[in-house]
């Protein structure tokens, strides 16, 4: 377990920056956290380190918005809405179509993620208004080299 401290956005994205120089196609990256915490900031630190160049946004209405324009195809995702229904959503086909699957609201579907993944709980300081500890979990051999390449 890795434990980060970022004090602005600027921050946050470049830890997402970081990972995403290490990423590998079926990669997993399931995000925790309150409301306004930075789930979103990150993916898009994410997506534009990939290429991608369209404005990413929480897809909280759509729960998956596909972006296959980088480097690797992106799916994003936001499991908010779903209460843990995600039976008809074909989420293990997105597992292994050979892109990026970032979650955000992943601890509500925890029986239904892989079994090797990359968690990272954001969590907001108190004292100081941008400033975020994210924690990072990596569960399996290539996110365990993943984050001691990049951490």
């Amino acid at each position: 377990m890795y434990k980060l401290t970022t004090r602005n956005e600027k921050e946050t994205i470049e830890l997402a920056q970081n990972i995403e120089s290490e990423k590998f196609p079926n990669m997993v990256i399931c995000l925790e956290g309150d409301l306004g915490s930075g789930k979103t900031i990150f993916t898009k630190g994410f997506a534009h380190a990939l290429g991608i160049e369209e404005d990413i946004t929480s897809p909280t209405f759509n729960i998956i918005k596909e972006y296959p324009n980088g480097e690797l195809p992106l799916y994003h995702m936001d499991v908010y809405r779903l209460e843990g229904r995600v039976d008809e959503l074909g989420l293990d086909e997105y597992f292994h179509k050979g892109g990026v699957v970032i979650i955000e609201w992943s601890d509500m579907i925890q029986e239904y993620l892989p079994d090797e993944r990359l968690e990272i709980k954001i969590k907001v300081l108190d004292d100081a208004e941008d400033a975020r500890v994210f924690i990072i979990n990596p569960i399996g051999r290539q996110y365990e080299e993943l984050c001691e390449a990049v951490l």
